[in-house]
């Protein structure tokens, strides 16, 4: 949390409208991407220097070269590592909150980066059409996977080198000097009455994910029968694709494309995507649109149909674009504007320099945007010079749906139709949302939206300007404002409606494909299923009556996180399962909830500050929470601690890791400042992490303030078949040597009264090597210390009388949801 602390503080601004996806002190960001992409820390056995072919050590050496010349330029020192000071009394490392956060890598890990040794070989269909020297192509090649993309940035390159790419003049059309200054204000009375002629409008839903509750959710209350809409899923988004299809069939103003692109944060295939949905929608003759409208599934809006209706009627020949509103040479650095970019391989690629066109004004800022069919129509057909030149010019560029539509239409003869006003109001933090948390997808530093929560709800009451839209929304973090926005916008739902503080998210259906999984998560789920069959044969059994016993059979149909009042309650699987008495197989669905494991410690320390701590990966530093619900670890997992504050004095604590046979694995400490809420740190571990339940002690001047457990799941599974005992050797018996790092902490094991027995690691040794019957056995001892089945019901018919059946419960993914269920139209035209 100390991540901009030297900065001040942003004003809380009742409505900022800053909207674009760049930090704002761009310039203290280091948006080099020179080294390879972070690798999964390995076993040093398994590094086995393959010799690099001829081009990549001669690119490898250019890239060497041009370090060296940018380190004597910027006097900085090639090999600079961030080295853990060992603490003198206590022989663990010391990491202020400051700066802890940033130091994800160990020293050997750094090394393991910068060798670059496990990329592909490259390889050309043909080779480069020109010397590729530019230090940016240079690293972008040695890092992008497939030849294809190799090939691509290759000759883009040299067509740029060739000055063959870019438009070096483009015409403008617009007789303004400077930019519009068309100022919309609300008319509150337009709201009462509607228009003589109203606009309608063709919704442009651009989603991916799983949300599909969320999307219904937000597609109910966006509804209206005279509108249009169009919806595009992300091509890697099949689950979402398939319900969309499914509801979208329900109603005849509503379409889903023929095609699909996998758009990523930043690339150019979002603006082609819009670009190919507005060439579609001028080509259905029988929808009849004013006005185009893009929307994610994150979106919600906060003003009525009806009023959004009133106010875009009465501005019809308006566009609705928010500017950057800063210094304009800024924004275009800011932006990388002046840098060329390559979308290939999934990855925004930074290829060098490039200069602005001569003979247009460049803008932009955010990319949801309102805009009137007469310039759609312009943007999608015309072949000007301006349009034309555009096109090209952005296919190459970072973030291009930023910049594109406000270049165009601002040097467009509809120049004077802009309205510096997207009509949104964007939830930004940019002291928790400019984590540079799209590097690994893009050679550029980013920024994302927070997401709303009810303190936000004042905001979207402001009168300012006028606002219909808002984001983001995101259900797995808060709920309860969504209901908020719906209520206040279309009145409450009876009492009684079941399902209104509930949130099911699906993260696994058996159309996926049993591959998209991974090993830990097949695991778990399975042994989740086993632990809701023991429970229905232990509540419901009777002796002599096999009527409530099951066999477990084949992988699991379903998984659902479920969530009651905005808390995590746990996974719901369904699963299917024989039923011994009558030998017929049966659909069921198991509730399990994770058992609490963060402890105070007894008696509780007079430090009060420490109020949670829990393990897991995929920390979000922008929402802080663990993305992986549930903590699901394996043994080639790289667990982060986490630890949440509230305020008091400025304090070290000492964090300590233990692993199932009381080897310390880690010990450090945190600084923790008067005003930080959170820390997070991952150790340096070596893999694989021992199976079993391992244990996190904080200590407070050596005296334990706390703990809290997590357990590393043995593997039942490698490659989605049983696991071999020869795998299972290698993935359940710890790490090399018992040394999860360089630095022993055995001398700790007495001082923290942590004794390791000589049993317990002989135990530990013959565990690692079960398989099959065995060690699912020992799976399931260890998932049942840390998760519970709470409940099981039947999805379909069943044996067991005294089984519930799941739409009549109020947990499980099958019970009534009215909130997002979709039905028929009412007759004043909505949904809700």
């Amino acid at each position: 949390d100390g991540y901009f602390s030297h900065r001040p503080k942003e004003k809380m601004r009742t409505d900022s409208n800053n909207e674009n996806s760049v930090p704002k002190d761009f310039e203290n960001i280091d948006n080099s991407n020179f080294a390879p992409r972070t690798q999964r820390q390995k076993h040093q056995s398994e590094l086995v220097k393959k010799p690099l072919s001829k081009q990549k050590e001669h690119l490898r050496k250019k890239l060497e070269e041009e370090k060296m010349k940018e380190n004597l330029l910027l006097g900085k020192n090639s090999n600079e590592v961030v080295q853990f000071s060992d603490h003198p009394r206590k022989n663990s490392s010391s990491i202020s909150n400051n700066n802890f956060k940033e130091i994800h890598m160990s020293p050997k890990q750094h090394h393991l980066k910068k060798n670059g040794n496990s990329s592909p070989e490259l390889r050309y269909d043909q080779p480069p059409k020109c010397e590729v020297t530019g230090k940016e192509a240079i690293s972008a090649m040695s890092r992008a996977k497939s030849k294809q993309c190799r090939q691509e940035i290759a000759d883009v390159y040299c067509q740029h080198k060739h000055g063959k790419l870019m438009p070096e003049k483009v015409t403008r059309f617009c007789t303004l000097e400077g930019k519009a200054n068309n100022n919309v204000q609300w008319d509150e009375d337009s709201v009462e009455y509607m228009p003589a002629n109203p606009v309608r409008i063709a919704f442009v839903l651009v989603v991916h994910g799983r949300a599909s509750r969320q999307l219904q959710r937000m597609f109910k209350a966006i509804y209206h029968k005279d509108h249009f809409y169009y919806i595009h899923v992300d091509k890697r988004s099949n689950y979402l694709h398939r319900q969309v299809l499914q509801f979208a069939n329900q109603y005849p103003n509503v379409r889903v494309t023929s095609w699909r692109m996998a758009t990523i944060w930043g690339g150019a295939s979002l603006l082609s995507t819009y670009l190919q949905t507005m060439k579609d929608l001028m080509e259905m003759n029988d929808w009849p649109w004013d006005f185009f409208i893009n929307l994610s599934a994150a979106d919600y809006p906060i003003r009525t149909n009806d009023q959004l209706v009133a106010f875009l009627s009465r501005y019809r020949d308006m566009n609705f674009l928010k500017s950057h509103g800063r210094d304009n040479a800024r924004f275009i650095r800011k932006q990388g504007l002046d840098r060329l970019f390559l979308e290939c391989d999934t990855h925004m690629w930074r290829l060098g320099d490039r200069r602005i066109p001569e003979g247009i004004a460049v803008d932009g800022g955010s990319d949801w945007f309102l805009l009137n069919r007469k310039f759609v129509e312009y943007v999608t057909f015309s072949n000007d010079d301006l349009v034309t030149k555009m096109k090209r010019f952005y296919s190459y560029t970072l973030l291009p749906a930023e910049s594109f539509f406000h270049t165009v239409l601002e040097n467009s003869p509809y120049c004077d139709s802009m309205v510096d006003n997207n009509l949104r109001i964007t939830n930004w933090n940019r002291k928790l949302g400019c984590k540079c948390q799209y590097k690994h997808i893009v050679d550029w530093c980013g920024c994302s939206p927070n997401d709303f929560k009810p303190a936000d709800f004042h905001r979207f009451q402001q009168t300012a300007r006028p606002t219909f839209f808002a984001r983001k929304f995101e259900a797995v973090v808060n709920q309860e404002i969504i209901g908020q926005l719906d209520y206040y916008l279309y009145g409450n739902y009876p009492s009684g409606t079941p399902g209104l503080r509930s949130y099911w998210e699906n993260v696994y259906d058996e159309p996926d494909g049993v591959h998209t999984l991974s090993d830990v998560a097949l695991t778990m789920y399975h042994a989740f299923s086993r632990l809701g069959l023991r429970r229905a044969e232990t509540s419901f059994h009777a002796a002599g009556d096999n009527s409530c016993r099951y066999y477990p059979m084949g992988h699991p149909v379903s998984v659902h996180l479920y969530f009651l009042a905005d808390r995590f309650q746990g996974f719901l699987i369904r699963h299917h399962a024989t039923n011994l008495a009558v030998s017929k197989l049966e659909t069921l669905e198991t509730w399990v909830m994770p058992k609490k494991v963060f402890k105070i410690a007894s008696p509780p320390s007079d430090f009060g500050r420490l109020q949670f701590s829990e393990i897991g990966t995929e920390w979000d530093a922008k929402e802080r929470i663990f993305r992986n619900f549930g903590g699901l670890l394996g043994p080639t997992d790289e667990p982060v601690g986490m630890q949440k504050w509230g305020k008091g004095p400025n304090v070290t604590v000492t964090v300590i890791w233990v692993d199932p046979v009381n080897v310390i694995a880690a010990t450090y400490d945190i600084l923790i400042e008067s005003s930080a809420e959170f820390t997070h740190y991952k150790p340096p571990l070596n893999l694989p992490l021992r199976p079993g339940v391992w244990t996190i002690k904080i200590l407070h001047h050596w005296v334990q303030v706390a703990e809290t457990k997590f357990l590393v799941t043995p593997l039942t599974f490698s490659n989605w078949q049983p696991i071999k005992q020869e795998e299972a050797m290698k993935h359940h018996s710890g790490p090399p040597k018992n040394a999860y790092m360089e630095q022993s902490f055995q001398g700790l094991n007495p001082v923290l009264n942590i004794p390791i027995s000589a049993a317990r690691v002989e135990q530990a040794k013959r565990n690692a090597g079960l398989v099959g019957a065995q060690l699912e056995a020992w799976v399931d001892s260890l998932v049942g210390s840390i998760w519970s089945a709470v409940d099981i019901c039947s999805a379909g018919p069943t044996a067991c009388p005294v089984m519930q059946v799941c739409a009549q419960t109020a947990w499980s993914s099958l019970s009534p949801d009215p909130k997002s269920e979709l039905g028929p139209v009412k007759p004043d035209g909505r949904l809700r």
